[in-house]
């Protein structure tokens, strides 16, 4: 999963980053408004979280380019200012949620779930498609009743591809999920990771669609 993290506060956004990394997200970090719409406008993500007090363009202007320019991608708003006449402005500019600083990393991680079970119809943290299982709460993943150890990356990328199941995701998509935007990205690093997922799973679990991506079927293996 592909998040966008607009932030200007150097510890701030260097906390966020590090522990959302840690649980298997791709994040790309930026620290203006008119860079954020930007990047709205542009390669597609998966979750926002958006400040409010940019320089360069407030969040509250950047949500409201990005909706009026068709963007429907969720966005959290994280912020210091607590009045509700903001919250409501917010929210009815857009926002999906609202989350006033200073808040604990840990409801910040179960807001981006709870959001992503909204956008994909889920009704708990658990993806499962044929015999793999995802808890997106926990990063565990069982492969026909048996648990498989993934490291970070491997597990980020087989989230995406259940996520998408049935449909081909391609190269491109995958970097940016893996790795973000920001990430310097060696051309066969997708390929590794599919080698190793299939090690570790089953040879016919993720199908190679030579020259677009790769996909998992819907139907068990």
């Amino acid at each position: 999963m592909h998040i966008l993290l607009v932030e200007d506060d150097a510890e701030l956004g260097g906390a966020i980053k590090h522990a959302l990394e840690h649980q298997s997200y791709a994040v790309t970090w930026l620290r203006d408004g008119r860079e954020a719409l930007e990047a709205l406008r542009g390669d597609p993500v998966d979750l926002v979280l958006l400040d409010l007090g940019l320089p360069g363009k407030d969040g509250l202007e950047v949500l409201a380019e990005a909706r009026r320019a068709g963007v429907k991608t969720p966005v959290l708003v994280m912020t210091a200012r607590d009045a509700l006449e903001m919250r409501i402005r917010g929210l009815d500019l857009g926002a999906d949620d609202y989350l006033v600083k200073p808040f604990h990393l840990g409801e910040l991680a179960a807001r981006i779930r709870s959001l992503t079970r909204r956008t994909q119809g889920l009704a708990d943290n658990l993806v499962e498609v044929g015999g793999l299982r995802l808890n997106l709460a926990t990063a565990e993943v069982e492969f026909r009743g048996e648990r498989v150890t993934l490291t970070r990356r491997e597990f980020a990328l087989l989230r995406v591809l259940m996520e998408r199941a049935g449909r081909i995701v391609r190269r491109e998509t995958l970097e940016n999920s893996v790795y973000g935007l920001d990430t310097i990205v060696e051309r066969n690093a997708i390929e590794v990771q599919v080698h190793w997922l299939r090690r570790k799973l089953s040879p016919e679990v993720i199908h190679t669609v030579r020259g677009i991506g790769y996909m998992i079927p819907r139907e068990p293996q």
